[in-house]
């Protein structure tokens, strides 16, 4: 299904894309609705399964106001019709300097709403030492 330029995919992709760092940078706490207790996140590394434990993580960060900039996000379909979606950007955390980031989120159509089933996150910290 085609909708204007961009496949449905793409479109319901970069939504999500939009919706969800728009709710990260206002209200974190606010982001359960877009997690099922079946998702999962992984968030540098460490693991976290179920909406209660993936909002209490992302509420949790020890930052008071944050931003993102995305610079590309890449959305392709599944086999078994989700939505896969890749995120680079920058993001800036209080007084911190810009920090590059990659996401990656799984979107599965539930009930007729999207939600995101996996969330893998990565800081871009380079060290060759």
């Amino acid at each position: 299904i085609r909708m204007g330029d961009k496949p449905i995919w793409e479109q319901i992709g970069s939504s999500f894309v939009q919706h969800y760092y728009q709710l990260f940078d206002a209200d974190r706490t606010q982001l359960g609705a877009i997690y099922i207790d079946a998702s999962c996140l992984t968030w540098e590394g460490q693991q976290f399964q179920g909406k209660a434990a993936i909002v209490e993580k992302l509420s949790s960060l020890p930052f008071q106001k944050i931003a993102h900039s995305i610079t590309a996000q890449d959305h392709q379909p599944t086999p078994d019709s989700c939505i896969l979606s890749m995120v680079v950007g920058q993001l800036k955390a209080d007084d911190d300097p810009i920090m590059g980031f990659h996401q990656m989120f799984l979107l599965k159509n539930i009930n007729d709403a999207w939600v995101c089933t996996n969330d893998m996150f990565r800081l871009a910290l380079h060290n060759f030492g």
